[in-house]
């Protein structure tokens, strides 16, 4: 997954850095954040989603795209603070063929 492309930041330390201080100026933490993901249909990742979830209550809705290909992950999990949001996003971007929103 590269998050930089689209992306004005140089670096992946960049772009975290500014997903930081934007989450810390507009959320309340804690509090439930809703993680999007696109990812090629297969339960093989979303099971590797899921593992990087582990020990957060979260709950989730997921849906096809219309011919199949891809699935819009949705999961909407209680986190502490923004540190563990940009942890989660940085666990998720290791899985091959993960698109993060």
């Amino acid at each position: 997954m590269d998050i930089l492309q689209g992306n004005q930041h140089a670096s992946p330390e960049d772009f975290y850095k500014s997903l930081k201080e934007k989450l810390e100026g507009h959320h309340d933490f804690p509090e439930d954040y809703l993680f999007k993901f696109i990812i090629p249909t297969d339960q093989t990742k979303l099971t590797e989603i899921y593992r990087v979830f582990d020990g957060i209550k979260f709950t989730l809705g997921n849906r096809e795209s219309k011919n199949g290909k891809y699935t819009a992950c949705n999961i909407n999990a209680f986190v502490l603070d923004a540190n563990q949001v940009v942890n989660i996003y940085k666990e998720v971007a290791k899985i091959e063929g993960v698109i993060l929103l």
